[in-house]
Order: structure tokens, then sequence, then C-alpha cells
């Protein structure tokens, strides 16, 4: 598809991707948790939103005919579903509130969600550019 995306859905999905990256932050500066706690959820984040954007690229490069290797590939899904098992278990031995929880879960796939929104829409912009 040779279309550039809509402003409004750049737009959302930068809303989105700031929306739950500051969101999932302000919950952990507001939690009454360790240091430590705080920074393996922080790491996990930013683990996720990498890997996320890792799987957007390989597989839209192999939809493009761009040669991508199997073992990055592979270590990109590897790495998100890693990333989404790590807050998974952290959550489920946590002693936070379900509703905690929840948040926490909610905003670590809104923002891996946006991040991928907004990998997809540069480069569709990028695209769209180069062909005019």
């Amino acid at each position: 598809m040779n279309q550039k995306p809509s402003n409004a859905f750049i737009g959302a999905s930068w809303a989105a991707l700031i929306i739950g990256f500051t969101s999932y932050n302000i919950g952990l500066y507001n939690a009454e948790m360790a240091l430590n706690e705080k920074g393996y959820y922080f790491t996990v984040l930013l683990f996720g939103l990498f890997s996320a954007i890792s799987v957007q690229k390989a597989v839209r490069d192999r939809l493009e005919n761009i040669p991508v290797t199997n073992i990055y590939y592979g270590l990109s899904w590897a790495c998100t579903i890693i990333a989404i098992l790590l807050l998974t278990i952290g959550l489920w031995n946590a002693t936070l509130t379900l509703s905690s929880k929840g948040f926490y879960g909610m905003s670590f796939f809104l923002s891996l969600f946006a991040a991928i929104a907004v990998q997809k829409n540069t480069r569709d912009s990028l695209n769209f550019e180069k062909q005019e």
C-alpha cells in the first residue's frame, strides 16, 4: 500500500504512545515499591518497546523483500514474548492491588501497540515521500 497515513492516525498513534509511556512511569513513580522493583518494571517497558519495534521492522522488511536474517526475525519475536512474560511474571508475584496490576498491564500493552503504530506510520510516510 503506497498511501500516506492520515494526520489523525499519526496523531492518535503518538498520543497513545505518550499517554501509555507516561502513565506507566507516573504509576511507577507514585508506587510504594522498592527502587529495584521500579527499575525492573521500567526496564521491562523499555525492552518491550524496543523488541516490538524490531518485530514491526523485521515483518515490514520481509514484506518489502528487504533481506532480514532468520536469527534477527526470531530474536525480535522471542524478545517481545520474553518482555511480555517478564511483565506477567513480575505482576503475578507483586504485592500490588489487582487494579494496579491491571493498570500496569494495560499501559504496557498500550505503549507496545502505539510504538508499533508510530514505527509503521514513520515508515509509511518516508516511503510515500520517496515516491513523490
